[in-house]
C-alpha cells in the first residue's frame, strides 16, 4: 500500500511557542488517527515572522507521542550548515531514541542568508553537501574513520554513537533541480521530490536516481513525494480557500530567494501560477489526481501538506479529517510501483 504522511509546518511567531507544540501534538494526533504513517518537518534559521521548531528535538520528542509504526523525517535538514560529524551523531541519537524511525532527509537548502548566519560560502553548498554525505555515512558504518577532503580532515577518529538501523539511518536526499536527485542516487537511499515538478518532471528525476542506484548496485525502490493539496466541497471554493490561505506563503517564498517562484506572478495571476504545484479541488477530483500519480510513477509515501501558517489547529484537523475519509483509504489501498509508467518516459 501506498504510505500517506503529513508536512509538519512553520507558525507565526505571534503563536506562543507552548500553545504551537500543544496545537502540534493535537494536528499529528488527528493524522494518525486520519490514516497517516509518516509526519516530516524541515528546517530554517532566524526566518523572521514565522517559527519554525527544529527538527531533531521536535522529532525525538513526537517518537514518545506517535504509534510505534509510525516514521519521523527531518525533511529537509541544510546539510552544508552542519560539521559533519556533530550531523553524524545527531542523526545516530535520533534514530537510537526514535527505535529506528528516523529518516534523514538532507538538502542544500535555498536562502543564501541562512548561510551568511553561519559563515558558510553559498557557493560552496552542493560540494559541501558532497563531502559531508560521505562522512555521515562513513561514521555510520565503520569503526575508524580516515578523511582528507575539501573542506573537513579527521584522522583515525572512532565512532563512539552509531544508529539501530542498518546499515545505517534511511537517507532522503531533497533539491529542486535534477543534481538533486543525481546526489540521492549516488549518496542516499532515495529521493525527496518536492511539489511543484509535474509527472514527466518527475519522472525525469527518478530516472537519474535509478541511474546512480544502478551505479552502486542498489536496486530503485518507490520513492517519497511531496505534493500540497486542499479539499473543498467545490473546485472553485478550493481555489478560493487555496489563494487565501497560502498566497501570502507562496510570495514570502519568492522573497526568501527560492528561485522557482516570481513575486510578480504569483501577485497577479496566483493559481495559475502554481497550478503545477498544488493539487486543489473536490474529494474525488484531489483523490483521482493522487491516485494518478500513485498508479504511474514509484511514489511510496506521499506526504502531503495540509496547514499552511495562516491556519489555526481547529482548521487543520478538518483538513485532516476530510483527507481521512476518502482520500487517505484510498491511496493506502493502491500497490506501490516499482518503475515508471512507459507513457511518462516518452516525453523525457
Amino acid at each position: 500500500m501506498v504510505q500517506v504522511g503529513m508536512l509538519i509546518t512553520d507558525v507565526p511567531r505571534s503563536v506562543p511557542p507552548a500553545q504551537q507544540f500543544n496545537d502540534l501534538l493535537r494536528i499529528i494526533e488527528a493524522g494518525q488517527d486520519a490514516g497517516m504513517t509518516y509526519f516530516a518537518i524541515g528546517q530554517h534559521f532566524l526566518y523572521g515572522d514565522l517559527r519554525w521548531l527544529q527538527p531533531v528535538p521536535l522529532l525525538a520528542r513526537l517518537s514518545a507521542h506517535v504509534e510505534p509504526h509510525v516514521r519521523l523525517a527531518t525533511q529537509i535538514l541544510i546539510g552544508p550548515l552542519y560539521h559533519p560529524v556533530m550531523l553524524a551523531e545527531e542523526i545516530a541519537t535520533l534514530d537510537i531514541v526514535t527505535e529506528g524511525r528516523a529518516i534523514f532527509g538532507v538538502g542544500l537548502g535555498y536562502r543564501p542568508d541562512e548561510y551568511e548566519y553561519f559563515g558558510v560560502p553559498f557557493s560552496e553548498r552542493g560540494k559541501r553537501l558532497d563531502e559531508t554525505l560521505e562522512i555521515v555515512k562513513r561514521l555510520w558504518t565503520e569503526d575508524e574513520v580516515t578523511h582528507h577532503g575539501r573542506f573537513w580532515q579527521l584522522e583515525g577518529v572512532k565512532p563512539h554513537i552509531q544508529g539501530v538501523t542498518q546499515p545505517h539511518p534511511t537517507i532522503w536526499v531533497g533539491g529542486l533541480a535534477t543534481a538533486g536527485a543525481r546526489r540521492a542516487g549516488k549518496y542516499a537511499d532515495g529521493f525527496a521530490c518536492p511539489p511543484d515538478p509535474p509527472p514527466h518532471e518527475i519522472a525525469k528525476r527518478y530516472l537519474a536516481v535509478q541511474e546512480e542506484f544502478y551505479k552502486r548496485g542498489k536496486v530503485f525502490t518507490p520513492q517519497p513525494l511531496r505534493r500540497n493539496t486542499l479539499i473543498a466541497e467545490t473546485e472553485e471554493k478550493a481555489m478560493e480557500e487555496y489563494a487565501r490561505l497560502a498566497q501570502g506563503r507562496y510570495i514570502a517564498y519568492a522573497e526568501r530567494d527560492l528561485e522557482s517562484f516570481n513575486r510578480d506572478a504569483l501577485t497577479r495571476e496566483f493559481l495559475n501560477t502554481v497550478a503545477d504545484h498544488a493539487i486543489i479541488g473536490t474529494s474525488e477530483s484531489v483523490t483521482e489526481r493522487l491516485v494518478s500519480l500513485a498508479t504511474t510513477l514509484p511514489v511510496d509515501p506521499i506526504l502531503l501538506r495540509p496547514q499552511w501558517p495562516t491556519m489555526g489547529a481547529e482548521e487543520t484537523i478538518a483538513a485532516i479529517d476530510v483527507m481521512g475519509k476518502e482520500l487517505i483509504p484510498t491511496l493506502r489501498a493502491v500497490e506501490p510501483r516499482t518503475s515508471i509508467d512507459p507513457s511518462l518516459l516518452s516525453s523525457v
